[in-house]
């Protein structure tokens, strides 16, 4: 048998054995040289069979993973993923902050979707001090905003890299074009174009700029075109088809063996979604549609990602019409953020108001200030297990509490770590160069995985 390893260079494994003794397996080691001189050396091999590291790199994926392919010729006989690569502890350190510091950590974990890690966390302390039905309707609306234009700019770059890995270059230009749309959004509702750490334990950490609104609708006019222009670029392109339709081949079977949920579940035909099975944030008053493929390949995966971008642009226009004037934070000052920011669009400080009642009149506020800032909320003893629908499937936050200021354990199952438990079954006997489509359609966030 012959190897192939991506470490230094060529090497043949020593002398003939002796006569009557089994041969010894020739090791052939790879490292960037002309492909001639290693297949001159597998000369008068009888099989070519190769272990092939793809990666460490961003194999269509947003973050660092590796591949181990085993293959023979051009067939993948066996595919592992090498994880890890990207691991920045999050976990952990949420048991070192206070509850309120969480969402400064969870936003940095799939990034392409921070409105996501948000608002699951939130939900699941809000959950613990029992204070969801106490949320402010705006602060909701304005959550299921934010995630579902979260949702388009997600499934964007699944579609920009996905495209760019297979060739298809003028799709990385409109995804990312058309994403920055959106993050032209976010940066003036919160001051940032990621890791916003905007959704707060009992609400938001302030109301939409009075331009807010306006951005949106100017968005809401213009995405729909551009999202047109993107699907006529690919739905109905030979190439792309011939290079995504029977591609990566998963069943309903193997999704609910691996667990595996999202666009990839959904291309099976089932239409599982938790904002219509299992609803927060009140998603049950919305209008949308949960859209199925039943190729169960790449292309289905591809389908499902445009649509689900329509029906995004509809919950924001439902959205928009549901804002009424109103607070965005709970009414209980032992809970909610002590701030009333008003200076400039971004929120940089508290208002002067704010400052001279606490400091000037009101003992009991500044108390509270102090001890919020400096300490953090206590939140009753207990362990909760809370969900959202993500751009890649579930995620789900169990936290337990001690009784504490800080959390005694958080714990995300994220979508791309339980996701990446499909490569094998979609890329083992299937071509290597199936092996990158395969990857891109289950669109994994390596921050998410390696948390």
């Amino acid at each position: 048998m012959n190897e192939t390893d991506t470490r230094s260079g060529v090497s043949d494994a020593g002398p003939e054995p002796a006569a009557g003794t089994a041969p010894e397996p020739t090791t052939v080691t790879v490292a960037g040289q002309d492909w001639d001189q290693v297949a001159e050396s597998l000369e008068g091999a009888g099989e070519e069979r190769i272990v092939v590291n793809m990666g460490p790199q961003h194999p269509s994926t947003h973050g660092v993973l590796r591949l181990i392919l085993e293959i023979e010729g051009e067939t993948v006989i066996e595919a592992r993923c090498g994880i890890g690569y990207l691991h920045t502890g999050i976990e952990k350190n949420l048991e070192f902050r206070n509850w309120t510091q969480g969402v400064t950590f969870v936003t940095r974990m799939d990034y392409l979707s921070p409105f996501y890690n948000e608002v699951a966390y939130c939900l699941g302390v809000e959950k613990l001090l029992d204070i969801t039905k106490h949320i402010p309707e705006r602060a909701t609306v304005i959550r299921v905003m934010l995630m579902e234009l979260n949702r388009i700019s997600s499934h964007l770059v699944a579609l920009a890299t996905g495209g760019m890995e297979l060739g298809a270059l003028t799709t990385m230009l409109f995804g990312f074009r058309e994403r920055e749309l959106i993050l032209d959004v976010f940066e003036t509702i919160t001051g940032l174009r990621m890791n916003h750490a905007y959704i707060r334990p009992g609400g938001i950490i302030q109301d939409l700029p009075d331009n807010g609104v306006a951005k949106v609708r100017e968005l809401l006019d213009l995405m729909p075109k551009r999202l047109r222009d993107m699907e006529h670029l690919l739905t109905q392109n030979p190439i792309w088809k011939a290079r995504t339709q029977d591609i990566g081949y998963l069943d309903l079977t193997g999704c609910m063996a691996l667990g595996i949920t999202g666009p990839v579940l959904r291309a099976t035909g089932l239409p599982h979604d938790l904002r219509k099975t299992q609803p927060y944030c009140g998603y049950e008053t919305y209008e949308f549609d949960v859209p199925t493929a039943t190729g169960c390949d790449c292309y289905g995966r591809y389908l499902i990602r445009v649509d689900e971008m329509k029906e995004s642009l509809k919950i924001v226009e439902q959205c928009l019409d549901k804002l009424r004037p109103g607070p965005v934070m709970v009414d209980d000052k032992k809970i909610a953020w002590p701030a009333d920011l008003s200076l400039g669009p971004d929120g940089l400080g508290n208002s002067p108001k704010h400052i001279g009642k606490i400091m000037g009149t009101s003992m009991e506020g500044l108390i509270h200030h102090f001890k919020l800032v400096t300490e953090g909320i206590r939140v009753p003893a207990g362990q909760v297990y809370t969900a959202v629908e993500s751009p890649r499937g579930e995620l789900g936050v169990h936290m337990v509490s001690d009784g504490g200021t800080r959390p005694f354990r958080v714990h995300y199952r994220d979508p791309s770590f339980t996701n990446l438990q499909a490569v094998a079954a979609m890329c083992e006997g299937g071509m290597l160069a199936d092996v990158i489509a395969s990857v891109a359609s289950l669109d994994p966030v390596m921050g998410g995985v390696d948390r």
